[in-house]
């Protein structure tokens, strides 16, 4: 099969759209129906429904489209096999992504230590909210994703990739500081949350509703978009809020934040890494995932 016209179908039916599809794969609208015509053609059956508002695929679309990102996956791997040097070196790019929370602190350093160790591969980290990561994962953009929630999408698979906690922290002289604090207590207590979409704020919410609250109980004042934002607000006193452990490490040691724990309220959560579903990883991704296992683990 021309695998040319199988990226070509893949690509509209995660677009749902032939102009959005050409614009992914720089080439001409015309080319792409082209393309997914004479796939048409060859199989006697229609992959396409193009009568809607958004191109739909049919039965038979689906069942191809699940094959072919499978075929795709295996050609990539393949192109990466032959590419690398003949002794072995891992080489090329490393195009991921990671929510504000891992970001802040685990990822670059992992990624730093793996770059140096492998000095012919180039590292692009893009960083933003864990929904839009997944999605960009998803549409491939990305080759990996490391979230802090794993989001149920048909396009993605998520792994267990190491765990964090969600801890409350506030100013050094807050009267939560160094306690164990009441649900009551935080209620009438201003709190700062992260954005609709982050990782953290989604564990949160969850173990929240475990105790039968819900984030329109509490006092919240502030959504910023940015853990950093958040943490500065914090150390300002401007309130309290739940964050990343890993995050605040250096803060909680040198007294410029202090941790409190809500009772009854666990909030320990796994940092997920996401990958298409059907796609095969490169040997660049596959190496940095076994360094970043035994480099976190440790």
């Amino acid at each position: 099969m021309d695998t040319r016209q199988l990226a070509a179908f893949c690509t509209v039916v995660e677009r749902r759209s032939f102009s959005q599809a050409a614009d992914r794969l720089g080439v001409t609208q015309p080319a792409v129906s082209l393309q997914v015509r004479s796939l048409e053609k060859r199989l006697g059956t229609q992959l396409l429904d193009r009568s809607g508002r958004r191109v739909e695929p049919t039965e038979a679309g689906w069942q191809l489209y699940r094959g072919a990102q499978r075929m795709l996956a295996l050609e990539d791997q393949l192109l990466a096999d032959v590419a690398s040097s003949s002794e072995g070196a891992i080489a090329g790019d490393l195009v991921l992504g990671a929510s504000t929370g891992p970001a802040a602190v685990a990822v670059p350093v992992v990624l730093g230590e793996f770059q140096r160790q492998n000095p012919e591969t180039r590292v692009f980290l893009t960083v933003s909210d864990t929904h839009s990561i997944v999605e960009r994962v998803a549409a491939r953009d990305l080759e990996l994703g490391i979230v802090g929630a794993a989001r149920r999408h048909r396009g993605v698979r998520f792994e267990p990739f190491f765990s964090d906690e969600v801890i409350l922290v506030c100013p050094p002289g807050h009267r939560f500081a160094g306690r164990s604090v009441t649900l009551a207590e935080l209620r009438a207590e201003q709190l700062i949350l992260m954005q609709d979409g982050a990782g953290v704020r989604q564990i949160v919410e969850d173990a929240l509703r475990r105790q039968g609250v819900k984030l329109r109980d509490l006092d919240v004042r502030l959504e910023l978009g940015l853990q950093e934002s958040v943490r500065r607000a914090v150390e300002a006193g401007y309130g309290v809020t739940f964050i990343s452990r890993t995050a605040v490490e250096a803060e909680l040691d040198a007294g410029r934040l202090a941790e409190a724990r809500v009772e009854g309220l666990e909030a320990t959560r796994e940092i997920s890494l996401a990958s298409a579903t059907g796609r095969a990883r490169t040997r660049v991704a596959e190496g940095f995932v076994e360094f970043a296992r035994e480099r976190l683990s440790s």
